[in-house]
C-alpha cells in the first residue's frame, strides 16, 4: 500500500518536472530552435492543428528558421497563427518557404522570459508539492486506519519528502540552466 502510494506520487511529480521542461523549451532564447514552435496552432480548414503537422521546420542559421508548408494553401494561415502568436516575429513568404527571422532579444525582453521561466518553475514545484500533501493524506489514513504499522507509515514520509526534495531540485536545475541561457548574449 504504501509502495503504491509512493510509485504514484513519484509518477506524478516526474510529470511536474517534464511539464518544466516542454515550458521552459517554448521560452524563446536569442537561438532559433523547434520547440518554440510546438504550441502554435494553425487555422487549417476550420480545424486548430499543430504548425509540425502542416509544415517541416528548418534551421539554417542560429536566428532564422524556414517552414515548408506541405499544403501550399496552409501558407496564409500559418502565417497568420506566427504573427498571432507570443513569439514576437514577423514571417516573410518567398514562394516556397516561409522565413522567419527572430529579432535579436533586448535585455527588456530577456528578463520578461526569465520572469516567465520562473512563474513556469514555481508552477511545477506547487504541482509536486500538491503531489506530496496528496501521498501524505494517504500515509495518514493508511496509519489512522491501522491497515498499515507506524513505523512503516513514517518511513514512507521519510521517502516521500526525499522523493520532493529530488524533484524540487531537479525543477531548480532546470530553471537555473534556462535563466543562464536567457541571460547568454
Amino acid at each position: 500500500m504504501i509502495d503504491d502510494i509512493l510509485l504514484e506520487a513519484e509518477e506524478n511529480m516526474g510529470k511536474a518536472v517534464d511539464y518544466a521542461r516542454e515550458a521552459f523549451g517554448n521560452i524563446r532564447t536569442g537561438r532559433a530552435n523547434a520547440a518554440m514552435f510546438e504550441s502554435i496552432l494553425v487555422d487549417y480548414y476550420g480545424a486548430p492543428t499543430p504548425l509540425q503537422q502542416l509544415a517541416s521546420l528548418n534551421i539554417p542559421e542560429a536566428r532564422t528558421v524556414l517552414i515548408n508548408p506541405y499544403d501550399r494553401s496552409a501558407t496564409e494561415g500559418i502565417i497568420r497563427a506566427l504573427r498571432e502568436s507570443d513569439l514576437g516575429v514577423n514571417p516573410t513568404d518567398d514562394g516556397n518557404h516561409i522565413r522567419v527571422a527572430l529579432p535579436v532579444l533586448t535585455e527588456e525582453r530577456r528578463k520578461e522570459y526569465v520572469k516567465l521561466a520562473r512563474a513556469t518553475a514555481e508552477d511545477a514545484r506547487i504541482s509536486v508539492r500538491h503531489e506530496r500533501r496528496k501521498a501524505k493524506d494517504g500515509l495518514d489514513k493508511l496509519k489512522k486506519d491501522g491497515d498499515e504499522g507506524e513505523d512503516a507509515v513514517e518511513r514512507g514520509e521519510k521517502e516521500l519528502e526525499a522523493l520532493t526534495k529530488k524533484y524540487v531540485d531537479l525543477i531548480d536545475e532546470l530553471l537555473a540552466a534556462k535563466e543562464t541561457d536567457l541571460l547568454e548574449i
